[in-house]
């Protein structure tokens, strides 16, 4: 299996496990909290088929990458990435995240330019800027917040529960667009996650990316659930238009927020169409 070294803590190297399949354009798609690279099942096997190369990895602490207990900030997080595509000379790339993905696609971008970026895909994305603060009323007060944490502390896999609950709208999706069986796999995957990683990726969703947006300059694709209650529409998606010259977002009625799996026809009818512009 294919590792790429992105630190150190104490004696142990910090690795993030790594999928590199296809070829032709690379699309390099960034996973969200708690999932890992393979959540992209849906739609790895449709760039494939339609000629891209397809890069998925697990973020530290998730998956099958190192569990440190370090490092869960979107600097690092960004630089493993950069670490990542550097390592495979990735270039004209198509830059994706869903969720917390979105979040390194962001910071990749505001940090690191977008020379080796030709595209880039938000989907159900966390930014702007989720806390709410006196200049930034639409956030989410930051009691929500430290109310995560204490779950998470209290009962990690409950709070799990509750999340991909959500996650899914499974009180109107479950039985339909998601089975049990997908929800218990999605489980699997979170509980199997750092419990400290788990807790410490909470404060990261509360960072400010404003000043990265306007570093796009790369064609740019958003798309959301409009019923998506993890990152609720009218906070994230609906204000980034407005902060991403020439991005575009394509609403999915009825969405949850992954939509990746839920509704997967039109995601991967709207990302195909953008890769094909």
């Amino acid at each position: 299996m294919p590792y790429v070294t992105v630190g150190q803590e104490n004696s142990g190297p910090i690795d993030v496990y790594y999928e590199d399949h296809g070829s032709g354009q690379p699309v390099v798609l960034i996973h969200g909290f708690p999932l890992n690279g393979a959540s992209w099942e849906k739609q790895t096997p449709v760039l494939l088929d339609a000629g891209y190369r397809v890069i998925t990895y697990d973020r530290r602490g998730f998956g099958k990458s190192s569990q440190p207990t370090v490092g869960y900030d979107y600097d690092t997080f960004a630089a493993d990435l950069k670490t990542l595509i550097d390592t495979l000379d990735l270039r004209d790339i198509v830059l994706t995240g869903f969720s917390m993905g979105t979040g390194e696609v962001t910071r990749y971008i505001g940090r690191y330019g977008t020379d080796r970026v030709a595209k880039a895909a938000l989907f159900g994305p966390i930014p702007p800027f989720l806390l709410q603060t006196d200049d930034n009323p639409e956030g989410v007060p930051g009691s929500v917040f430290e109310g995560f944490k204490d779950a998470i502390r209290k009962d990690r896999p409950a709070y799990q529960k509750a999340f991909l609950d959500d996650f899914y709208n499974v009180d109107k999706l479950g039985g339909t667009r998601i089975s049990e069986q997908a929800w218990q796999t999605s489980f699997i995957t979170a509980v199997g996650a750092s419990a400290i990683g788990t807790l410490q990726c909470v404060d990261s969703w509360l960072t400010d990316f404003r000043h990265d947006l306007p570093k796009f300059d790369v064609p740019t694709l958003i798309v959301q659930g409009v019923e998506d209650r993890i990152l609720p529409i009218d906070a994230t998606g609906r204000r980034l238009p407005a902060l991403i010259k020439g991005s575009r977002l394509v609403e999915v009625e009825n969405g949850p927020h992954n939509i990746g799996w839920t509704h997967p026809e039109e995601l991967n009818k709207a990302f195909l169409d953008f890769l094909g512009e």
